[in-house]
């Protein structure tokens, strides 16, 4: 399915939104190994960590302006080696995934890394029976790298976590060593 959210870059006023939808995959899912939903002023923390770096948080948006759902990238690690490298992560409001949005958030984020120069996407893909999340990653030229078996402990059972690459077409191929995309 082909979604027909708008994309743009997160506000201050989604942040209520997207910390719901964040809360409600920690509490019934195994896409994000956290336990507890992190608060709002948490969220805002993050979303504004991520915002200091010059990365993307971007939300999907219907036509009446209700947030379907939000990815972002954060750094892979913190040594400036990986400074060109970073881990994405999606989620999509409940009531609309299987819709396409996943997909087309993804696809933006791409994008914008492209933009940023960036060189390497990871996704870290928590349990490694989520296989629509998986599905997502590859139409997106994800390729598998690896998994960690038994490397998480929720809702008393041992998960998986999948490793996907994705190297992105990017100026970053003629980095001069000042260059400092996370900075």
């Amino acid at each position: 399915m082909v979604s027909s959210a708008k994309i743009r870059p997160s506000t201050a006023a989604d942040l209520r939104v997207i910390t719901g939808i964040y809360g409600h995959h920690v509490r019934t899912g195994t896409s994000t190994f956290e336990l507890e939903p992190p608060s709002l002023d948490e969220m805002i923390n993050r979303r504004q960590a991520i915002l200091d770096k010059r990365l993307p948080f971007l939300v999907a948006e219907s036509s009446n302006g209700e947030i379907l759902g939000y990815a972002c990238v954060s750094p892979y690690r913190p040594r400036p080696a990986y400074r060109f490298s970073v881990e994405n992560s999606i989620y999509i409001h409940p009531a609309f995934l299987g819709q396409g949005h996943g997909r087309l958030l993804l696809s933006s984020l791409i994008q914008e890394c492209e933009q940023l120069g960036l060189r390497e996407i990871i996704a870290v893909i928590g349990d490694s029976a989520n296989l629509a999340s998986m599905r997502v990653h590859e139409q997106a030229g994800f390729l598998p790298i690896g998994v960690l078996r038994n490397v998480g402990l929720k809702f008393d059972k041992w998960l998986d976590t999948v490793l996907m690459q994705r190297s992105l077409q990017t100026r970053a191929t003629n980095f001069k060593p000042t260059d400092t995309p996370q900075s």
